[in-house]
């Protein structure tokens, strides 16, 4: 059984319901609350021993009443919660007809929409386990997804298969393909596939630790790694940060610029929602911040997830005020690198809307650290989402002092099980219940904590720490800068000293007069060795599809 509040999950005051999950139904009856249960603050509720988050996430919505109502908007599609639990079923009755059994993996090469959300229930909802994947990789990193995941069945969205096709041809262990969209040769064609399929499907009896899905890192440094959740994880994440934190309910809409193949935008845009009865506006096309912006207004969300990158960019339309409507917005969310105050200030002064800033991981599924609305502190990551702990440590493992650098440790339910057939990288990254993020952190005499930037991207200059990003952010704060990178470089006596990549709002402002002004204005807010000794003018930096900053490359020389 599972203690949850009612839609309206802010309001401690509404009953609570009590759930039970089986193999073959899901009952829902109210109950006479217990303040034992489930107290506001300390999430997650518990979870039963036996649980299916298919059944969790889609079916629950038929018991109590949502079958007409939206949950999602895609172009000029309004799909129900019904029709996602119809197709839901349909997709997963259409995988066992393929032969798909429990623990079979099944490639999500995918863009955002309703198939997206009825592929990756559907397979969940019969013990399979769905591998959403980056639509944005090559054919020889595709190769490696599917031979690494040996997934059986490979659903692509038919614009996907000029790049994935040569792989999809050359997987070791594929045996069916099935396209959204108009399907050649062999391939299943996804529409006619589900049609003939029965509309009823028993969730499989699954456990709460069964595996449910993977996510694969962003692989920023080499071939990416396979983390592996467990069907609890997202009901940790959305009674954590969903709830107490955004505090979403069954009357938001929301909009990720993330896709739904990253663990940021997975909750942003499907399960967060999907937890409250809440809807949810779907976007395949590149988020620029014109298009954004065009959804934003045409589709009126009620909180909207970008990254510091696409905010930066919003904020360069000069008339945006003019041209779109943001006055839906409740809250605005960052993740995926650090947000400078500048952008932060920025961003409320001219739109009126807060952006809390937030850090979560692949591995931990979703934001650990985070601000709360109405109590943001600029440039910092905020204090722990209620639920997790976080702990800054030295090498050795041990707690450093307020103030002082080190490695970011995190504990809390939603952190993967191992990462798949990387057994010596899992020891590496898990200490028991706590997993170290590879972040450098420090934390205030408040409790806040700050993003130095990655353990390997972090500099010793005359043999003191320098974070990148403290660099990066003051040099952002001038007012030529668009963008900025900052890495380390030997000088003639190979010693180590900040260079700056710098990408200008108008690259006509390129000059050596504006590198030893940039120079000096850095010295001038932050200690003076940590001003770049070297500042190179580029178009732009090379980033993850996440949009962080592939700090790695630029050290290698490489520059777009």
């Amino acid at each position: 059984m599972l203690w949850l509040p009612s839609d309206t999950a802010t309001e401690p005051s509404q009953p609570l319901w009590i759930l039970t999950v089986s193999a073959a139904a899901i009952f829902l009856r109210p109950c006479r609350p217990f303040t034992t249960v489930v107290v506001m603050g300390e999430p997650p509720a518990s979870i039963p021993d036996r649980f299916n988050a298919a059944a969790f996430f889609v079916d629950r919505h038929m018991v109590e009443g949502r079958a007409g109502r939206p949950a999602l908007y895609h172009e000029d599609r309004v799909v129900t919660y019904g029709e996602i639990f119809e197709s839901v079923n349909r997709v997963g009755n259409a995988l066992l007809d393929l032969g798909v059994q429990m623990e079979d993996r099944v490639l999500l090469i995918l863009l955002d929409g309703p198939e997206f959300v009825a592929s990756f229930f559907g397979a969940m909802k019969l013990g399979a386990v769905p591998v959403p994947v980056n639509t944005l990789m090559r054919a020889a990193d595709y190769r490696f997804l599917l031979d690494d995941s040996r997934a059986k069945v490979a659903i692509v969205s038919e614009p996907l298969l000029l790049e994935a096709g040569p792989a999809l041809v050359q997987a070791k262990h594929l045996k069916h393909v099935v396209v959204v969209g108009e399907a050649k040769g062999p391939h299943l064609r996804f529409e006619s596939w589900v049609s003939r399929t029965p509309r009823s499907l028993e969730a499989a009896d699954t456990s709460k630790d069964d595996v449910a899905f993977w996510l694969y890192s962003s692989g920023s440094t080499g071939f990416p790694k396979a983390a592996v959740h467990l069907q609890h994880d997202m009901v940790v994440c959305s009674d954590t940060y969903g709830l107490h934190v955004l505090g979403i309910t069954e009357r938001d809409r929301t909009f990720s610029a993330a896709k739904l193949f990253f663990a940021y935008g997975l909750g942003n845009n499907m399960y967060f929602p999907m937890r409250v009865g809440a809807e949810a506006v779907l976007y395949s096309g590149r988020p620029t911040a014109e298009a954004v912006f065009q959804v934003v207004d045409r589709y009126r969300p009620t909180l909207f997830f970008g990254v510091p990158t696409l905010y930066a960019s919003m904020l360069q339309m000069q008339d945006a005020e003019d041209r779109f409507d943001l006055s839906s917005l409740r809250l605005c969310v960052s993740a995926g690198e650090a947000l400078p105050a500048d952008v932060y200030r920025r961003w409320v002064n001219r739109f009126g809307v807060e952006i809390l800033d937030g850090i979560g991981t692949t591995e931990i599924l979703h934001i650990f650290l985070s601000n709360r609305p109405g109590h943001v502190k600029p440039g910092s990551s905020g204090t722990p989402v209620p639920g997790y702990e976080a702990i800054i440590v030295d090498e050795g493992g041990r707690p450093v002092p307020r103030g002082e650098i080190g490695n970011l440790r995190v504990k809390g339910d939603s952190t993967m099980a191992y990462y798949w057939n990387r057994d010596e990288k899992t020891k590496e990254t898990l200490f028991g219940p706590w997993i170290q993020t590879g972040d450098k952190y420090y934390q205030d005499e408040d409790g806040d904590f700050w993003y130095c930037g990655r353990s390997d991207d972090m500099l010793k200059v005359g043999g003191i720490w320098v974070s990148p990003v403290e660099v990066e952010n003051t040099l952002i704060a001038h007012e030529a800068v668009l963008e900025a990178a900052v890495v380390g470089q030997q000088d003639g006596e190979k010693l180590v000293k900040p260079k700056a990549y710098v990408v200008l709002k108008d690259p006509k402002d390129a000059s050596q007069e504006l590198v030893e002004e940039l120079k000096e204005f850095v010295r001038n807010r932050i200690a003076p060795y940590k001003k770049p000794w070297w500042i190179d003018f580029v178009p732009s930096l090379p980033k993850t599809a996440t949009g962080k900053i592939q700090r790695y490359r630029l050290r290698q020389g490489g520059v777009r």
